[in-house]
């Protein structure tokens, strides 16, 4: 039975991953914050409670949970959108803590599981964001664009791991769903396309996500895709 490791399954994507995997009959272990009630009764579902942004302590304590498995694809789920701000408005501790979560968690854990685990395929959940540099989402960009780079470097570093940082598209998570409730689509303007455009459901996201996963490894390790130019079907936010 193949493994899978999930990070961030309380709600959303993660929790739609760790579902889906799950019925195709996968073991699935999952860290985070929040523990998904739906999953507690099934037998191959394996959960550590763990808050990421506690990075200082990733390594000793997340080692035990993991040493020793082979995991057919990691998935760094967990992230925080920040604050919907102007940079020159975006207090500095603001962008620290979605920079410790966003990107210091996860270079952690790659660390952790390269030297006790083994594993074939590792997928950063990343954004347009990324790359658009869209007013207002500044900490949430920087981090996501560091994201994509701390995976292009481990790809030359690790090279028996394939790496990718892969941009699922919008999806409705508590996430985006705050930014439709609270952010000026006047002043940002990129809420608005957000708000305009085709949302995806977690169960939507999880299905295709899963069927992309294999075919990424005809790219190189390293790079950055989104999940609409794959298809290629609708226009890249």
């Amino acid at each position: 039975m193949h493994n899978i490791l999930i990070t961030g399954i309380g709600s959303g994507l993660g929790e739609a991953l760790a579902k889906e995997y799950l019925a195709e009959g996968y073991q699935v272990y999952a860290i985070g914050r929040t523990f998904p009630k739906i999953l507690d009764s099934h037998p191959h579902f394996f959960f550590f409670p763990y808050d990421l942004s506690n990075t200082v302590m990733i390594q000793k304590t997340i080692k035990d949970f993991i040493m020793n498995h082979t995991f057919e694809t990691v998935i760094l789920n967990a992230g925080v959108l920040g604050e919907i701000n102007p940079l020159n408005q975006t207090d500095l501790a603001q962008i620290k803590t979605v920079m410790e979560l966003n990107v210091w968690a996860n270079k952690e854990l790659i660390d952790v599981l390269s030297t006790y685990t083994n594993v074939k395929q590792i997928v950063g959940i990343s954004s347009g964001a990324s790359v658009n540099g869209s007013k207002g989402w500044g900490a949430y960009s920087l981090s996501k664009s560091g994201l994509n780079m701390l995976l292009n470097l481990y790809a030359k570093e690790l090279p028996d791991i394939h790496f990718t940082s892969l941009a699922p598209g919008v999806i409705r998570t508590p996430m985006v769903q705050h930014i439709i409730d609270t952010v000026d689509e006047e002043e940002f303007p990129s809420a608005k396309k957000l708000k305009r455009g085709p949302i995806q459901t977690p169960q939507d996201a999880a299905k295709r996500l899963i069927e992309i996963f294999p075919t990424l490894f005809q790219y190189e390790s390293g790079r950055f895709l989104d999940v609409r130019a794959i298809d290629n079907d609708i226009e890249i936010l």
